[in-house]
């Protein structure tokens, strides 16, 4: 009995044994899987993060949020998830500091940047939906729309801190704060898609089911026919231009046109997110006048300044003047901001003093329009073309010096090509800005600049793709057809 009560727990022991010896081999088979795997994710985000400008923040946010993800596809989700989970924490951040201050244009800035903050969430996720939706044959254009938007989307975390200036609180740090990683994280997801363009066009994520801008849906040519129409004097369909613009139908893929009869329109125009596809056309610079005189020294950011700003995709305006009438002493006192991405303004007059024409963000297209003003008058982080167009400074008595223009941003770019500069532009030709700004290096070509080709043609307004040839080029006083 005992001897088989000796057996039978040795063979019990032996059983535990056994399963313990497993149990341990399992645990180190599974570490060294699991090691395995990390350094194989740290591998890849190294890889990942390779081309980008901010690498620590590369690293360390796919170190954090991806998990043991290895492959572009994974990496890649990760990064645009992390970066609009940080800016959408700035917005709760500026919605906080807004409870707190009492400081007007504190206030007003913290507002806007929660406006800005939400545009920049918005085009981070059109392009992410957009990453996996195109052809090859469509490629470059494809990559050309997803850098259009990154940028803006950066520029938008920009115009936010830009609405601080002048401002007493501490409100200003705080944000720049909140953003500095939101920022630098979309820095270099527009490094990693320069980069990695050809593995990205063809990731397998999900799309968002729209139509690409400009390609449907377009008029033939300039022969519009109205769906309704706004008068001043109460011959139209609306009296106002924002009256008219609430029953426009909102994301559309169709272009809308709405007539503005002559008449002198004081009211402050805005050309919704929603509203996509619009044409406005006026009877003509100097009888449709869309006119305002919101400026910085009513305590309001330069952006709020605007008389006009045209926000939704693929708008167009024809024969229109918008001026601020702010004057000189009232600073900067913007008549129209644009930020709307493939749109043109044709034979429209823009009329101001300091910051005229906000080219805020995206592609634009002016042809054959005036803009006037004295500091600053065009300004902005768009891509932006102006072709046989007049830019106008006004010269007041005293003196004060002309120039081309002065680099505003880290990475201010600006070509005058073949055309007449008047003798009042100063010899130096270019005004340094108040601080030394680094230079680096980005693409800048005068026919793809803003991929004209694909979208202005269909409204039938002249553009030309490269230069002139050179005896066209001798003749500046081109015809305005």
């Amino acid at each position: 009995m005992s001897k088989g009560a000796i057996i039978g727990a040795s063979t019990v022991l032996a059983v535990a044994v056994v399963a313990a010896v497993c149990v341990v081999s399992f645990k180190e088979a599974k570490n060294e899987e699991d090691s395995t795997e990390l350094a194989t994710s740290v591998k890849s985000i190294k890889s990942f993060c390779q081309p980008v400008d901010y690498k620590v923040a590369c690293e360390k946010t796919l170190e954090e949020t991806a998990g043991n993800a290895t492959t572009t596809t994974e990496l890649a989700k990760a990064i645009f998830k992390a970066t609009s989970e940080r800016i959408e924490k700035a917005v709760q951040e500026s919605s906080l500091l807004n409870e707190l201050k009492h400081d007007p244009r504190t206030s007003g800035a913290l507002k806007n940047c929660k406006e800005m903050l939400h545009y920049a969430i918005d085009d981070l996720k059109t392009t992410f939906d957009q990453l996996g939706g195109f052809e090859m044959t469509n490629f470059k254009h494809a990559m050309d729309d997803l850098k259009t938007w990154l940028t803006s989307a950066l520029t938008y975390q920009e115009t936010c801190l830009d609405g601080f200036a002048n401002t007493t609180t501490d409100a200003s740090a705080k944000m720049r704060k909140a953003l500095n990683v939101s920022q630098e994280l979309t820095e270099n997801i527009l490094s990693i898609v320069d980069e990695f363009g050809d593995t990205i066009a063809n990731l397998d994520l999900s799309i968002f089911s729209r139509r690409l801008l400009g390609h449907d849906g377009a008029p033939s040519g300039p022969d519009y026919k109205p769906y309704m129409t706004g008068a001043a004097d109460g011959s139209g369909d609306y009296k106002t231009i924002n009256e008219a613009l609430a029953k426009v139908p909102l994301k559309s893929e169709d272009t809308y046109v709405m007539h503005v009869k002559e008449g002198t329109y004081k009211e402050y125009v805005s050309v919704a997110r929603n509203v996509t596809n619009l044409v406005m056309i006026g009877d003509g610079v100097g009888k449709t006048v869309i006119t305002g005189d919101k400026n910085f020294m009513m305590n309001i950011t330069t952006k709020d300044t605007a008389t006009m700003e045209a926000i939704g995709n693929g708008f167009f305006m024809r024969g229109i003047t918008v001026e601020n009438t702010a004057g000189a002493k009232n600073h900067q006192a913007v008549a129209l901001r644009v930020q709307s991405d493939q749109s043109v303004f044709y034979e429209c007059q823009f009329d101001g003093y300091q910051d005229t024409l906000y080219t805020h963000t995206s592609r634009q297209y002016y042809r054959d329009c005036t803009v006037s003003g004295t500091i600053d008058f065009i300004f902005g982080n768009a891509q932006v073309v102006f072709q046989n167009c007049v830019l106008q400074c006004k010269v007041h008595i005293g003196g004060l010096r002309t120039f081309l223009g002065r680099p505003w941003k880290e990475h201010s770019r600006t070509l005058y090509i073949q055309s007449e500069i008047g003798e009042l532009i100063d010899p130096q030709g270019w005004l340094p800005w108040l601080r030394d700004l680094a230079r680096s290096p980005r693409h800048y070509a005068q026919e793809r600049f803003i991929q004209g080709k694909l979208w202005i043609s269909k409204y039938g307004v002249p553009f030309i793709p490269g230069l002139l040839p050179q005896e066209q080029a001798a003749h500046t006083d081109t015809e305005r057809s």
